[in-house]
Parts: C-alpha cells; sequence; structure tokens
C-alpha cells in the first residue's frame, strides 16, 4: 500500500423529510471563517497495522468523543483526494446530538513562526445537514460518498413510521 491513507464514517438519519448526514467543520485557524467545503466526514489517517474499519470507528470517538452507532455498515469504497491521500468511507445509520460531541484536538505552531504551541479542535462542530444540501459545505474530494450513499438509500424518505 501507497500514500497515506485515511479511513471514516459518515453518520445519517432518516427522518420525515429525508435522510441527514453529520459533518464536521474543520478546526484550527485555517478553517475559521470558512464555510463552503471546509466540512469532513470525521475521519483520520491509519497505518498498514491498522484495518480500515478499525480505523474509522476510532477516528469516530476520537474526532467526536461519542461511540459510533451499532447497526450494517453502508461501504462507500474509496475517493483519492487531491494531496494524493486515499479516503474510505463508510456509511452507519444512526441518531445523535451534535451537542453532546466532544472533540479531539491537535497541536500546532501559532501564528506561524511564534514559537507558540496551540491547541486546536480536529472539528471544532458538527452539524446535520439534509443530503442534498451537504454538497457545497463538504471538501470536493469527499463529495462522492454523498452520491454513493443516495444510491444506497435512495431520496431517505421514510416509507412508514419507524418501529421501535
Amino acid at each position: 500500500m501507497s500514500g497515506k491513507r485515511s479511513a471514516g464514517l459518515l453518520l445519517y438519519r432518516v427522518t420525515d423529510t429525508g435522510a441527514d448526514v453529520l459533518l464536521g467543520h474543520m478546526g484550527g485557524p485555517f478553517w475559521s471563517g470558512r464555510d463552503a467545503g471546509a466540512w469532513s466526514v470525521p475521519k483520520g489517517e491509519y497505518g498498514p497495522e491498522e484495518q480500515p474499519e478499525a480505523a474509522a470507528r476510532r477516528e469516530f470517538q476520537e474526532e467526536l468523543g461519542l461511540v459510533p452507532p451499532e447497526g450494517p455498515w453502508i461501504p462507500l469504497g474509496d475517493s483519492r483526494q487531491r494531496g494524493g491521500k486515499t479516503v474510505t468511507v463508510w456509511a452507519v445509520e444512526g441518531d445523535l446530538d451534535p451537542a453532546q460531541a466532544v472533540p479531539g484536538t491537535f497541536t500546532m505552531e501559532w501564528p506561524r513562526g511564534s514559537g507558540v504551541l496551540r491547541e486546536f479542535p480536529e472539528l471544532d462542530r458538527f452539524v446535520w445537514f439534509p443530503l442534498a444540501d451537504a454538497v457545497e459545505p463538504l471538501v470536493t474530494g469527499q463529495r462522492v460518498f454523498l452520491e454513493r450513499l443516495g444510491r444506497c438509500i435512495g431520496d431517505g424518505h421514510r416509507l412508514s413510521p419507524p418501529s421501535h
């Protein structure tokens, strides 16, 4: 396996009005103030010793501070990003309150050249987007996953009330 690899888990829920997907806004100074193309599927890099599914589960937990919901995973395949990284994503149906998320953090020198290390959230907020409205905010290289999810679940409208 050559090149960096990343794995993620796209959470979706089906409502009376259609399907929603949970996206995270990328944290840190480069993304503050940006909205279009500044949102991501919770994901992260993994090495050859880790299975991609395990990495997707771990990264979801690290980036949201929440355990991913149980349920069947829908493989959405791979996408090669502009920087050369290959991202593999699965979708799982579930619901959670984004306000409960406790994002993981990273440390970087900011401002650059200052010698000051600061901590930033990897993803600084999480929002449910209607599937059709999630394309513009999502980083370009991940948009294909929305299209693939749509093909798997149709328009995401409930045909009958959910059974509990």
